[in-house]
């Protein structure tokens, strides 16, 4: 993950970290999470993906936080659009359907302090924040694009795409700005942008990912690539600004979980920002207002089944079975013999353990 590890790197970076997660290998490489062949995990990586049939990668805690999030989110924007036709909702309602995976891998990683700024697609993200789902109602009767939060560092959305890029840039400076200057030592506050991959044509994103390498900026730039048209190439900028670039698959949470703790850590450690490129997609029209009949069926039902909450809940239950089995199978396991006590125990294996006999004692009733 380091930029130090990228190909093609236009200029040398200063960097103390000595992890680096993801490199840029040959291109028969696969992605992580994707079936495009350009970016792979490092098998020496401290970020240690391991294999869904192992290990579990999160605790069962944590699993059912972040799958709490994502079907809150889910059954939230389902009520946004009963409500939108039932005409209790008005204007445009962009919702976020398909995508719960992107918010929730990043934002359920951050502190309360740390600050997000999204575009008009953002309800999931205001309540992955912690916003609370009545507030977030109530401002969606009020009007869709205006959702902002003080309280949870939630620093806005806009309709305007690209518009909140230098909101979530400035934010990231304010941070540095106290920890370096103002000498604030408990200021590590990092800085997410969530913006779509049509943003990615505007000029204030590319300013600000200039200015964020320049200044080693704690903010993650998220691309929210959600249209299986558009191909991955965005996260390529971020070596020719001074970044690492990074492409995850959107639609798997765990791994876009884990490719956030890598870019928040940097962030927070002082090393400079990242931009990370989640393919995920919409399952609904662009808005309510979209009767979505232009997409191919077919497109539609192969992301359909790859939905993140499913996947997710596929995984957790496969996991506790793996647990479930691991404890089947030491509750029947034979019990070690009284022989075994002492064994590996003393240097001398004659000593005060064996008795005249050439007996181990503890097999004695009157041996304490």
């Amino acid at each position: 993950f380091s930029p130090s590890k990228f190909a093609a790197q236009p200029f040398p970076l200063n960097t103390t970290s000595q992890n680096n997660p993801l490199t840029i290998p040959t291109t028969a490489s696969p992605f992580l999470g994707s079936t495009r062949k350009l970016i792979r995990l490092s098998s020496s990586s401290n970020l240690n993906l391991r294999r869904r049939s192992g290990t579990a990668l999160i605790t069962k805690k944590e699993g059912l936080e972040l799958y709490e999030d994502m079907v809150l989110g889910r059954a939230f924007e389902d009520k946004c659009a009963k409500m939108y036709y039932d005409r209790k909702m008005l204007g445009f309602v962009h919702l976020y359907n398909g995508q719960e995976a992107v918010s929730t891998g990043f934002i359920r990683l951050l502190k309360q302090q740390d600050s997000i700024v999204c575009t008009y697609r953002d309800h999931v993200q205001a309540l992955s924040k912690g916003v609370s789902a009545r507030a977030v109602m109530s401002e969606l009767l009020g009007g869709s694009m205006h959702i902002f939060s003080r309280k949870h560092n939630m620093l806005g959305r806009f309709a305007f795409i690209g518009e909140g890029i230098p909101i979530a840039t400035g934010a990231a400076f304010t941070s540095k700005y106290k920890r370096e200057v103002l000498k604030e030592a408990d200021c590590g506050h990092v800085s997410l942008a969530f913006f779509g991959d049509g943003t990615c044509n505007n000029g204030q994103f590319y300013e600000c990912l200039n200015m964020a390498a320049l200044w080693k900026l704690p903010i993650v730039f998220v691309v929210e690539n959600n249209l299986a048209t558009s191909v991955p190439q965005i996260y390529k900028k971020g070596p020719a600004f001074g970044m690492p670039g990074v492409h995850v698959d959107g639609m798997d949470v765990l791994k876009v979980r884990e490719v956030a703790k890598e870019a928040i850590g940097r962030a927070r450690r002082g090393e400079g920002p990242t931009l990370v490129e989640c393919e995920t997609y919409r399952f609904r029209g662009h808005s309510l207002a979209d009767p979505d009949k232009l997409r191919d069926p077919a497109e539609k039902a192969h992301y359909a089944a790859r939905d993140p909450i499913t996947a997710l809940k596929k995984y957790l239950i496969e996991n506790n079975e793996v647990v479930g089995e691991a404890v089947e199978f030491a509750e029947e396991s034979p019990v070690p013999p009284q022989s075994q006590l002492h064994q590996n125990v003393f240097a001398d294996p004659k000593g005060s353990v064996i008795g005249p006999d050439g007996r181990y004692r503890c097999e004695d009733p009157k041996f304490t």
